[in-house]
């Protein structure tokens, strides 16, 4: 072996880097336990790894020690199918993986061969490594594990972001290479094998693929709450309580009008239940059509203190979920309802040719849009700050808000044609 500068500046940053790995794998309070077990495993493994090519390197240089040299050579071949099958728990740490750990076993029987045959390898009286008949057995199980890793990845976390993947292609690629530079280049006066390096970059990267996924589950769970909360927002117990009681004053006076509202009712409910399970775009059509029924129902409960109108000359673009009920909502219990005399609320839409527009209008008493927006029982308005975050991250839309006291209330909602989905 030479030691030289040149193995100093890579055995160096290959040290700091699994140190540095190490201390943050620690001390990272956003992995389990399970992955914290497992990159710890991989991170003393690796250590031993480099002990290992340094070790082989230095003893391949001297006399001959046959059975030591041997022993290195067997635990460097038995390890590294044995991180391919690590990177799997990576993936997904609750599985067994029984099938993978009987092929590592099986490379290690095959390498333990050198003791007594010339099967897979042997040192020879020159103390040169000379491959048998199986030498390539290693290769093969680990290209093995590395198909069936990728396999894994993609069908584990085929509903997540293309790009998540990645990270997984990336590893097999590193894989790949270092395995070809050390069969065709060889070690390049370095004790350090290619296939050592890759082994810990690929480590370094699984780690930062965790924390991609953290962030994503993060964003769903996020995403969860965010529906919850805006449905919670919409079945405010007060329109609960006077829906049920305009429905129960039908039911003395007008019994068909007390079934069509109950059943209207029904579906609006059964509408709010359902953005629990989208969190992605839907039809305007279908958002128009729930919030009708919200509609209809409050119409039900003022009569002809309320008036609805209606301006739809366009219905062809996708927007998310819950978008125009709740400004709607606010129009009549701000707008319309705010006055003692009948109010109207407008709906309309129009299509530009780089956008399309939904207009919302009630000529109620208006408001200053530069002060804090307060419900009536005097709580943060969440609703229309929930609109806008959503239309801005799933439509790249905006919500524009017009009003002075006095003089009533423009919501308009702009959704870009080039981001937005049409049919």
């Amino acid at each position: 072996m030479i030691w030289n500068l040149n193995t100093a500046a890579l055995l160096v940053p290959l040290l700091f880097l699994l140190t540095g790995l190490t201390i943050t794998v620690v001390i990272d309070p956003y992995i389990s336990r399970k992955h914290r077990r497992v990159m710890l495993v991989i991170i003393v493994l690796s250590f031993t790894l480099i002990i290992q090519n340094i070790w082989e390197e230095y003893l391949s240089a001297g006399e001959l020690r046959w059975f030591l040299r041997t022993t290195l050579a067997v635990y460097g071949y038995t390890l590294r199918p044995v991180f391919l099958i690590l990177f799997l728990y990576i993936v997904q740490p609750e599985k067994k993986y029984p099938g993978c750990w009987a092929l590592a076993i099986l490379n290690w029987a095959i390498q333990m061969t050198a003791y007594f045959s010339h099967l897979c390898f042997w040192i020879n009286e020159k103390n040169h490594y000379e491959g048998g008949p199986l030498s390539r057995a290693c290769l093969v199980i680990s290209l093995i594990l590395l198909v069936y890793g990728l396999y894994q990845s993609a069908r584990n976390y085929r509903a997540a972001r293309k790009k998540d993947m990645l990270i997984p292609l990336l590893v097999v690629l590193i894989i790949l290479v270092s395995v070809f530079l050390d069969d065709k280049v060889g070690f390049l006066e370095q004790p350090i094998t290619y296939l050592t390096f890759g082994i810990v970059i690929s480590s370094v990267f699984y780690y930062i693929w965790l924390h991609m996924r953290f962030v994503q589950d993060h964003e769903d769970d996020l995403k969860a709450r965010q529906r919850m909360q805006i449905m919670l927002s919409q079945i405010q117990p007060h329109f609960l309580y006077n829906t049920l009681s305009a429905i129960q004053y039908l039911c003395d006076h007008d019994p068909k009008a007390a079934g069509e509202t109950t059943a209207k009712f029904s579906r609006y409910l059964q509408g709010n239940m359902s953005t629990l399970k989208d969190d992605g775009e839907i039809p305007f059509a279908q958002e128009l059509e729930h919030t009708k029924i919200y509609l209809d129902i409050e119409k039900v409960r003022y009569e002809d203190a309320l008036q609805i109108e209606y301006d739809i000359t366009c219905t062809d673009f996708y927007l998310p979920t819950l978008t125009l009920q709740p400004i709607a909502e606010n129009a009549v219990r701000h707008g319309a309802r705010g006055k003692r005399r009948a109010g109207t609320v407008k709906l309309a839409t129009r299509e530009y040719p780089e956008h399309y527009e939904i207009i919302v209008t009630d000529d109620g008493p208006g408001f200053d849009p530069e002060a804090p927006a307060l419900a009536d029982d005097g709580r943060d308005h969440i609703g229309i700050t929930n609109v806008r975050d959503r239309l801005e991250q799933m439509s790249g839309g905006t919500l524009r808000i017009q009003s002075e006291p006095g003089k009533g209330t423009v919501v308009t909602i702009e959704i870009p044609k080039k981001r937005g989905k049409t049919t």
